[in-house]
């Protein structure tokens, strides 16, 4: 599983594990979690979408918040993912 490190807001370093990647609308998200066992049923999942600009020198991403886009965008990672249950 692939590790990336995101900065936040108040510069705090924040790591996730890439589960899978997709491209809706012309808009890229990434289906992350905070855990690197396949198993662990505690581990939480987010949503995140890439707000890059051809500018800009390193992607620029923001958690999912409205309602509607997390259950539209977690139906396609689940149906991309058949062995993994999400849960809103």
């Amino acid at each position: 599983m692939e590790k990336i490190q995101f900065v936040t807001e108040d510069n705090e370093n924040v790591e996730f594990y890439v589960i899978e990647e997709t491209k809706i609308n012309g808009m890229n998200y990434l289906l992350v979690t905070d855990s690197e066992e396949d198993d662990d049923e505690e581990a939480a999942a987010y949503i995140l979408k890439d707000l890059s600009s051809d500018d800009d020198e390193e992607a620029v991403y923001e958690f999912v918040e409205d309602d509607d886009e997390i259950e539209y965008v977690s139906k396609i990672f689940s149906e991309i993912l058949d062995d993994i249950d999400i849960e809103l």
